[in-house]
């Protein structure tokens, strides 16, 4: 009789044991799946996942290695682009940096429509509507018109109000001076070591007006 008990004790105990080991078989690759899948999520690593995008604002050089931009022209032309039929800016900020080879200036505007421009050297600053001279330092003046301006109170943009902005760390670039608001068009005078090559185009998301001038030869 003891010895009859006994019997489906021991299978059943046998059962569990078997199921136990086979549970513990099957963690590595349990282990590995999550790991696998930890990989691929949303922290931007190696394993190939796809980064979270972050909510900062981009500066200019990645926003600028999307399109990279053309190559430096082979003279100092002006150069010049039609703003868009709603354009109505204003210009909210200015800056300068620098990068290998060349000096930027960004004029950053708001409003409606896409700012046209008129970029050119200029043998002395003066400023619109009075004629009136502008103090520049630096031996060249690079003048920078943006087009398809408007007053602040035409745009509801506040206008930029700042004073001189120094090159940072520049290599030709001096300083950038704003100048004013005047029927259509927004001024900004660019001061440089000595004329040299420059480039101008369009950014977005915030609109912006890069002028890259080449380093003094």
């Amino acid at each position: 009789m003891t010895r009859r008990a006994l019997l489906p004790v021991c299978a059943v105990l046998s059962a569990s044991l078997l199921l136990t080991a086979c549970g513990e078989a099957t963690s590595p690759a349990a282990s590995t799946s999550a790991a696998s899948s930890s990989a691929a999520g949303g922290d931007g690593g190696e394993g190939g996942g796809v980064p979270e995008e972050s909510s900062a604002p981009r500066t200019d050089e990645e926003v600028a290695t999307d399109s990279p931009a053309p190559s430096f022209p082979a003279d100092t032309s002006p150069d010049t682009a039609q703003a868009s039929p709603d354009a109505l800016v204003t210009v909210t900020d200015v800056r300068t940096g620098r990068h290998d080879g060349f000096d930027r200036v960004v004029l950053e505007v708001d409003g409606a429509g896409t700012p046209g421009w008129d970029v050119r050297w200029v043998d002395a600053a003066s400023s619109q509507g009075s004629g009136a001279p502008v103090v520049v330092a630096g031996e060249a003046v690079l003048q920078v018109t943006v087009t398809g301006a408007g007053y602040p109170y035409d745009t509801g943009v506040e206008e930029y109000a700042g004073g001189p902005v120094a090159g940072q760390g520049t290599g030709n670039v001096t300083e950038v001076v704003f100048d004013a608001t005047y029927e259509g068009t927004t001024v900004a005078f660019v001061g440089a070591r000595a004329e040299a090559p420059f480039r101008v185009y369009l950014l977005q998301d915030p609109v912006r007006v890069v002028v890259e001038v080449a380093d003094a030869a």
